[in-house]
């Protein structure tokens, strides 16, 4: 959507600045206001959605307004939750969103909204819940845990009491491997974030549940614990879902993402980059430009 712009007065005293200084106004000068860009209109607006503590979408999305704004387009990123996301990329409010796990964690909305949906491709193949150890804890499977559950102070630190990882652990793990036994604690990402940071500071045993990819993987030393039972499922895709009519009305774009790739090490190591300070912050901007510089073959590869 290109946003139509109204000649103030301002304007065409510009232009007419222009004009006595021996310089043509062009009809592009006068709306732009005479831009800084010289007067290149945008190639066209658009609304991503993310989700917030969703780390991978904010990343990828992140990196895609920096993109797209390097190519001429002006993005704004809007943070609602899931249901609110899918139904307004139904309604045409959301251009694009990067976020799509399937076929299980969204497919509820494909469900119902599905025919207001349009995907448009698979950016990464690695989606996938676990339950995480330091790297040099006494076990390897969650089959082991509740033989070994004192040497984890008898805790699960888990996330989001409202997140579907939450409730896979709860209804699904939990019975199936007969933790029953254990305390499931469960508050915030952040909590747990923090808790796992202390314990990997303090050099202590510690399972948290937690899923790839997540910027946690490239700062600590973690494990998964294998999951011989599969209680956490298969591997979900993760898919960029656009409001229907998208690819007509920017094809430029689309084709961009419907070709967009990105592995978990430059995924990870841009959330990294993101996240790990635990700052707050509600410009990401300037850590997602560094990033890019350090990483301009592949970024510039997006587009070409």
């Amino acid at each position: 959507m290109i946003t139509r712009k109204i000649v103030t007065a301002g304007a065409l005293m510009g232009a007419t600045a222009l004009a006595l200084t021996g310089c043509v106004a062009t009809a592009d000068d006068i709306t732009s206001g005479g831009s800084s860009s010289g007067g290149t209109e945008s190639k066209g607006s658009l609304t991503i959605p993310a989700i917030a503590g969703w780390d991978e979408g904010i990343a990828s999305s992140e990196l895609w307004k920096a993109v797209l704004e390097e190519q001429g387009y002006s993005v704004t990123i809007e943070y609602a939750d899931a249901a609110a996301v899918y139904a307004g990329l139904a309604a045409g409010d959301y251009d694009f969103f990067t976020d799509t796990w399937l076929p299980v964690t969204h497919e509820s909305y494909f469900d119902k909204l599905g025919d207001d949906l349009d995907v448009l491709g698979t950016w990464n193949e690695d989606a996938q819940n676990h339950l995480a150890v330091n790297a040099d804890a006494p076990i390897d499977s969650i089959a082991e845990l509740a033989d070994h559950a004192a040497e984890f102070g008898n805790t699960i630190v888990g996330t989001d009491p409202g997140a579907g990882l939450t409730t896979t652990t709860s209804n699904v793990v939990i019975p199936t491997y007969g933790l029953e036994g254990m305390e499931y604690s469960t508050s915030s990402s952040a909590a747990m974030l923090s808790e796992l940071d202390a314990a990997m500071s303090a050099g202590d045993n510690i399972v948290v549940t937690l899923w790839e990819p997540h910027w946690a993987y490239d700062q600590y030393d973690l494990k998964n614990l294998e999951d011989p039972e599969n209680a956490y499922g298969d591997a979900e895709t993760m898919q960029i879902t656009a409001r229907t009519g998208f690819r007509e009305d920017q094809p430029e774009v689309a084709g961009w993402l419907e070709n967009f790739t990105m592995d978990l090490d430059h995924l990870q190591s841009l959330e990294a980059a993101m996240f790990a300070s635990g700052e707050q912050t509600d410009d990401y901007g300037p850590v997602v430009a560094e990033w890019i510089n350090e990483n301009r073959d592949y970024v510039d590869g997006l587009t070409s």
